[in-house]
Formats: C-alpha cells, sequence, structure tokens
C-alpha cells in the first residue's frame, strides 16, 4: 500500500483487487464481490474483528474472520449474525439474533472505490 501522489490517500495496484479477496486499504476493508469492487469499514459490529481479514463467500457477502457474521458489501447492512462469542464457536440462538438486530442499524461504512492510472483509492 502506498500513498497517492496527489494526496495521502492510501492506494494499491489495481492488480491487488481480486474477486472474492478482502484487503485492507487504510480504515477500509476492500475487495471485489460479483464482479463489482466494494470498500466498507473494517471493524466488524459484532467484537470489532478486522474484516480486512474476511472473505467473500458464494453470494458475496463478506464474512468476519472471528465468528462468520455476514455483511452485504453494497449496504454495511448484516445480514447473518455471529456464531459465537469471544473464544467460542457454535450456536448462541438469543444472543445471535440480538447482535443481528443490531448489525442491522449500525451498518458498516461504505465507501467509493476508484480506480486511476492503474491504482484504486476509496473515497
Amino acid at each position: 500500500m502506498t500513498h497517492d501522489s496527489v494526496s495521502s490517500t492510501p492506494s494499491v495496484q489495481e492488480s491487488e483487487l481480486v474477486e472474492g479477496r478482502v484487503r485492507r486499504l487504510g480504515d477500509w476493508a476492500v475487495g471485489r464481490s460479483r464482479g463489482a469492487d466494494f470498500a466498507v469499514s473494517r471493524r466488524c459490529r459484532h467484537q470489532l474483528a478486522d474484516l480486512s481479514r474476511g472473505s467473500v463467500d458464494a453470494e458475496g457477502c463478506l464474512v468476519c474472520p472471528w465468528h462468520q457474521s455476514r455483511y452485504d458489501v453494497r449496504t454495511g447492512a448484516m445480514v447473518s449474525g455471529p456464531r459465537g462469542f469471544l473464544g467460542y464457536h457454535g450456536p448462541t440462538p438469543g444472543y445471535t439474533q440480538l447482535v443481528l438486530g443490531y448489525g442491522r442499524w449500525l451498518r458498516l461504512r461504505v465507501g467509493r472505490v476508484v480506480r486511476a492510472a492503474g491504482r484504486v483509492r476509496v473515497e
């Protein structure tokens, strides 16, 4: 990652944005989902995991690396809640519904990915 020569905005080479993969770009988790670039804020609404370490699933959702909360990358809304908490990984029906409820209201920020001169940045 480098900074844009015109400003202090972080940027990466276009080739680093690959379908189905996520990477960090400053405060953003950026990637490609179903042929479209996306940028969302990096912190999961569940326990603040770094979403740039997540993945994109077969349905095009960003999946949290810690407890598998899933986010719509177009809106930032949580579409399915966590499968665990703290160090526990497993069913948590009531807790999952609670997190999913506030995750739909406290959406991830959504940025606009800009490609220019072989580089990618978020506005």
